[in-house]
């Protein structure tokens, strides 16, 4: 009862951190999932493709699910300062992208923001529950300090939030294949398992 944060590891994270959401009764400011993962992946594969360093890759962003139907925000990367999305079907074919990096590694960075170390500034799957996302945890524009996880709205082009919309889309059908399984409750429900859902 007294956790300070939760970091949601293992797969499927998105369902798995909203099943941990609704019944360990924390905020949702208290739980993030290791959605990081799939930016900096990004960001390895970019520094590798191109043959600079990953430090000259800045701003990768990917929102939504975890996996096949997460929403790659091309636009917002830049590449020795040039856009992802100017360099896509030019200079790098489409589809070129695979990768690698530490969920450990990323984990701890997560854990140490929530204690009161540098603020950890990747996405992360956090519950979303706005004018556009309901009940749902997803990956989003996040910031983790010791206050916890918030989120804001991420801004893109009308591709890339199409994208998002549908990684969104997915994840309903996948929320709602669990409440028909049993696993967690109807939506309606959920705030007597855990008042600070809304």
């Amino acid at each position: 009862p007294g956790v300070k944060h939760v970091v949601v590891v293992f797969n499927p994270a998105d369902i798995t951190g909203l099943v941990t959401l609704i019944y360990a009764g924390i905020r949702p400011s208290q739980l993030s999932t290791l959605a990081a993962l799939d930016s900096t992946r990004l960001r390895s594969e970019l520094a590798k493709y191109f043959k600079i360093s990953p430090d000259e890759i800045r701003n990768c962003r990917t929102y939504g699910g975890h996996g096949e139907q997460m929403a790659v925000f091309a636009s917002t990367t830049l590449v020795a300062g040039r856009p992802l999305s100017e360099l896509i079907g030019h200079e790098m074919p489409e589809g070129d992208c695979s990768s690698f990096q530490s969920p450990a590694y990323l984990s701890i960075c997560m854990i140490a923001a929530a204690m009161g170390g540098k603020p950890f500034g990747y996405p992360a799957g956090v519950f979303v529950h706005n004018d556009e996302f309901k009940h749902i945890l997803m990956a989003m524009e996040t910031q983790i300090t010791k206050e916890g996880v918030s989120y804001k709205n991420v801004q893109g082009t009308a591709e890339e939030n199409k994208t998002l919309a549908a990684s969104y889309e997915h994840l309903c059908k996948l929320r709602d294949e669990v409440i028909s399984m049993g696993i967690i409750p109807p939506v309606e429900e959920w705030r007597s398992l855990n008042p600070h859902l809304k």
